[in-house]
């Protein structure tokens, strides 16, 4: 199967109508078709029904996914979870001699948080650091062989709503995605 040069960029986030960040970042993403396929979980799934095969044969077309979602009760939202689970299923992400379809693909976590990132800290009002927070995820991604890579954050959103601090996340979060789009460029 031809695999497709660009980034794929899988969104999950409810109401993303409501959204100040990840609607701002899909935008920008909009913008640059050439480098970042968008797929939005919820648009595509209103109803909450995945359709594994479809989403599987997605994946399969890139090297390089990030999964982007706002990160509120310490933990991605739920259709994340269900796509994990439905999606990632044995014989195709793991186990048989045909499985692994995900092994050697660059995956990442890019994460919208409302709290500032003083407060993840050992020593701080949640104790732990959104890596260790999401640890669940690099063991998930490890599992099925795929090369997962350090996660992008955006914090504070709760307190910064401004459109110009909005606005400074786009260079951050572009040049993150930019890194994967080169390393597929170099491959």
């Amino acid at each position: 199967m031809k695999r497709d040069m660009k980034t794929l960029v899988i969104v999950i986030h409810p109401d993303i109508e409501k959204s100040v960040i990840n609607k701002r970042w899909i935008e920008e993403l909009n913008r640059h078709p050439d480098k970042f396929h968008v797929h939005q979980l919820h648009k595509i799934y209103p109803d909450g029904k995945i359709d594994v095969d479809a989403e599987q044969k997605l994946v399969e077309q890139y090297n390089n996914i990030v999964f982007q979602f706002p990160f509120y009760w310490f933990n991605c939202p739920p259709f994340f979870k269900q796509w994990l689970d439905d999606v990632l299923t044995y014989g195709w992400a793991y186990g048989q001699q045909s499985g692994y379809k995900v092994a050697g693909k660059k995956i990442a976590l890019a994460i919208s948080l409302g709290i500032d990132e003083k407060e993840y800290a050992a020593t701080a009002k949640y104790k732990y650091t959104l890596t260790e927070l999401t640890r669940p995820f690099e063991l998930t991604f490890e599992y099925v062989k795929a090369d997962y890579r350090p996660l992008f954050a955006y914090y504070g959103i709760e307190l910064n709503s401004r459109k110009e601090w909005i606005e400074k996340s786009v260079p951050r979060y572009m040049e993150f995605l930019n890194s994967f789009y080169r390393d597929v460029q170099q491959e």
